[in-house]
This record gives C-alpha cells, structure tokens and sequence, in this order.
C-alpha cells in the first residue's frame, strides 16, 4: 500500500496536535495543583484534623496573667488554618473567636518599617541577633546600649514601632492597622478591653522605650511608641486572620487570595530569618530545632509559622508554657507540618 506525501503530512500535523494537546492538558492540571504533591486537599484535611483531636483535650500551659484581661480570656478557644500559596484556606475548629495579636503583631510592624526604610533600616538600629534574655529584658538593652537587639523583643519592637513614618499619633497608627489588615485580608479593629488593660499595666515598656530613647534608638516620644505599640499588640485576630497573614509570608509578600503585594519579595528572606531565631521567646532554638519553620507566638494564644512558597499556618488556644508560647498550637503545628513536608530544611538525596 502506498502513502502520499499528502497522507503523511496531516498523519504527523494530527499526532503533533493530539501531543500539543496532551502536553498542554498536563500543564494545566500541573498548574491547578497545589505546590507540593503532599499538599492535596485530603491530606491537609486530615492533618488538620488529626492533630486537632489529637490535642483539644490538652490541658497544659495557663493563659497569661501579667495582663489581667488575658487571663480572662477564653482558654477553650482552638483553631488551626493553613493556607496554601495558591490562596486555598483549610481549617479546623474555632476559627471565628478573636484573640490579641500581641507580639505577633512584631513581624509585620518589622516588614513595614523594611518596606519604608529599606532592609539595612533595622540591622542598624536596633540589629538582629538573639539577645539571649527574656524578651523584656532591660539588662539587654544595657548590655549594649540599646544595639544587638531586634524587632522581635520588646524593646527591638518598641523601637520599630517608633520607626513608622508619620506626621501625626493617627497617621502611624492608621497606617499600621491598614497594613495588618492587608496581610489579613479584612479590616482589623482593636479589642479595647485588652488595650485599656495593658495600657494600665506597661510601666516596663515605658521604661525599655526611656532607655532606647537616652541610647538615640527612639528618636521621637518614646510614650507615644510605648502606646502605639500597646495598641498593635490588643488588635483582635481570629485563627483565619492569622492564617492569612502567615500565608501571605509564605508567598513571598503577596496576599494569596486578594493579590495585593505587602513586602518586597527581595526582603523575605531577612524577615524569616529574624523569625526563626526569635520568633519563639526564649525556646526559639528549641522550635527551630524541632521544625525548621520561621515563626512567631504572641501570649494571645496564637502562633503563626511559614513554610516558603508552600503554605503559612496558624493555630489559636491562650494557654501557654512557662515561656510564653501556646501549648497546644505548638504541638499541633509541628505535627502537622512535619506530615506536610513543611521544614524548609527538608531535602532528599539527588535523584530520589
């Protein structure tokens, strides 16, 4: 049987369009998967839910009661979110009651002052190396003069705060608030009662903002940063707001569902670095250790932690261990991202 030159070369032009088609089918279903293929839908359910039951019955830790109004806080509260960096949102538990961001709120006052003043602003002021005291330590400021600190300590933080371009009280605080609430994606308010509380009570504070302020770290009114930082530290977060904000660090700067681009995505890598080696009080090393997550607590009850260019996850419950970090969002967060390949440090040998 012959074949014309004719035959041969619509039979060649179909395969290549039937393989075009082929390829281009696999692309799109490659594109429409999630990051990592231990990141489908039904694992991450079920992590989520796994370790949530494994751990609602947890009765470890106390909440925090150096602010009164946190020791009356809910110690029942437990919600887990994870979302991926393709804007996909998984949940489990209470994801709807509010608790104080508190020294969460840290990292994205951090980020903004990097988006204002470049990456070198902070590194210069304050540094950012471990202190190696507790995290309202005025030893550590006297150590050095106010330098060797970071953002995530409260004098670091109180100093960041301090560093937030603005003309006016409102106009920083406004533009602070506006920034959570990016990150989060919806508007933020303050839980009054928390501020009015820890308002009553942060003497200390103002005697860490005194002192950065005599080393020149704090060139404005350090009562003013004491109360503006105050204030960020009673804004109300629920377990999805904090979720979003750990995701929106995951993804490189941008809000993986509105799109909205927060950090520069060139300055990630030195804010999760300030993270992962204070993100977690004194038992930062310890987290490091055990998840090689970039994290951050706050003595709320949250904890939010980013896995790059995978997924951010958070987890809410008020009671803490003996160095300020919930209990039971600490377990169930590694748990989890120990099943979802989450530590950044994971990596199999070549060609496996």
């Amino acid at each position: 049987m012959q074949y014309s030159r004719k035959f041969f070369s619509l039979f060649f032009a179909g395969m290549l369009a039937v393989a075009s088609a082929s390829c281009s089918a696999e692309n799109e279903a490659l594109a429409a998967s999630p990051v990592d293929s231990k990141l489908t839908e039904k694992n991450i359910n079920a992590e989520l839910k796994k370790a949530y039951d494994k751990y609602k019955g947890l009765k470890e830790g106390a909440n925090a009661d150096y602010i009164p109004a946190l020791d009356k806080v809910d110690s029942n509260i437990f919600g887990i979110v994870l979302v991926t960096v393709d804007g996909k949102v998984y949940s489990v538990g209470d994801i709807e009651s509010e608790v104080s961001i508190q020294s969460i709120s840290k990292v994205f006052t951090m980020a903004k002052v990097t988006e204002e003043k470049g990456i070198d602003a902070l590194p210069k002021n304050v540094g950012v190396d471990a202190t190696g005291q507790v995290f309202n330590s005025i030893y550590a400021i006297e150590q050095n003069q106010g330098h060797e600190m970071n953002p995530l300590v409260n004098a670091g933080a109180i100093t960041t705060t301090s560093m937030v371009q603005g003309k006016s009280y409102n106009e920083i605080w406004n533009k602070i608030l506006g920034y959570y609430s990016d990150f989060a994606g919806r508007d933020l308010t303050v839980l009054e009662d928390i501020y009015k509380s820890e308002a009553a009570t942060n003497q200390r504070n103002q005697a860490i903002a005194h002192l950065m302020y005599a080393y020149g770290h704090i060139e404005g009114d350090p009562l003013q940063a004491t109360d503006i930082y105050t204030r960020q530290c009673s804004v109300g977060v629920n377990t999805k707001d904090l979720g979003m904000m750990a995701a929106t660090l995951a993804n490189a700067g941008t809000n993986p569902v509105t799109g909205k681009s927060l950090v520069n995505p060139e300055d990630m890598p030195e804010i999760l670095a300030v993270m992962a080696t204070a993100g977690l009080y004194d038992d930062a090393g310890k987290w490091l250790y055990k998840t090689g997550l970039p994290a951050k607590s706050g003595v709320g009850g949250g904890i939010i932690a980013v896995s790059p260019g995978k997924f951010g996850i958070a987890a809410i419950s008020p009671p803490l261990d003996a160095a300020g970090n919930s209990v039971r969002a600490q377990k169930a967060i590694a748990d989890i991202s120990a099943a979802l390949g989450g530590n950044p440090y994971e990596a199999a040998p070549y060609g496996k």
